[in-house]
């Protein structure tokens, strides 16, 4: 006679139970980050990068963009024909970034100049269009708004790491307010003597894939010196 082993039923709830708030929120910033985990939307990290103002602009658009889809979608996620729901997630995702294309043109027209038709390009970011069908169209406005913008968070913050490494070991120093609308214009470490020491090479588009690729190196090597030691 075979024995069957129970599960205490504290256990099973607890392995049935659905991420808090707090980790839908957090595991798109480090756990699964879109940039330095899911290796996802390359494209801007390559060519919006060579300055941390562009890459911080471009953090800020897709944090706006991904947060507002994401609650858009959750909150129609009903009425959407199942046939259909790639296209109505395109356009909406297209009138959002159009929106904000016009406001960008508008208040921040360095931004919109540097950053170019990559705003446009927004609108086919796998990352959108990804977290829009596995979590939007599956869960409410709160749990969907926490997970756009930890999505977005953590793509953005990968973003603007890239551009802040490519801008200052390139020139070494840093300019704000040049491209985003501060009001001001300084720049860091510009008499510092450290331009003579820079890697010119950094802020052309072959340093984007060396700062991503040493970036992405040291980054899996954490990881798996991490899970070794559990």
């Amino acid at each position: 006679m075979t024995e069957t082993k129970k599960v205490p039923a504290k256990k099973a709830v607890l392995e049935n139970s659905e991420p808090s708030l707090w980790e839908i929120f957090t595991k798109g910033i480090l756990k699964e980050n879109g940039l330095f985990v899911m290796v996802l939307g390359m494209c801007p990290a390559l060519a919006v990068t060579a300055t941390f103002e562009g890459a911080f602009g471009m953090s800020v658009l897709v944090v706006l963009v991904l947060t507002l889809t994401n609650i858009t979608i959750s909150a129609i996620r009903k009425l959407i024909p199942n046939t259909v729901r790639i296209p109505v997630y395109v356009i909406i995702i297209a009138t959002e970034v159009t929106i904000l294309k016009m406001l960008v043109s508008a208040f921040a027209p360095a931004l919109d100049k540097e950053l170019g038709i990559f705003i446009a390009l927004i609108t086919v970011n796998c990352i959108i269009l990804g977290r829009a069908e596995s979590f939007a169209s599956k869960n409410n406005v709160v749990r969907s708004a926490l997970d756009g913008f930890g999505v977005a968070l953590g793509f953005g913050l990968a973003l603007s790491v890239i551009g802040l490494v490519r801008e200052f070991l390139g020139t070494g120093m840093l300019v704000l307010g040049k491209t985003l609308p501060l009001g001001f214009e300084y720049t860091i470490f510009q008499n510092a003597g450290l331009d003579t020491y820079a890697f010119s090479i950094l802020v052309q588009p072959p340093g984007a894939f060396l700062v991503i690729g040493f970036l992405l190196a040291g980054i899996t090597a954490f990881r798996q010196r991490k899970e070794a030691k559990k």
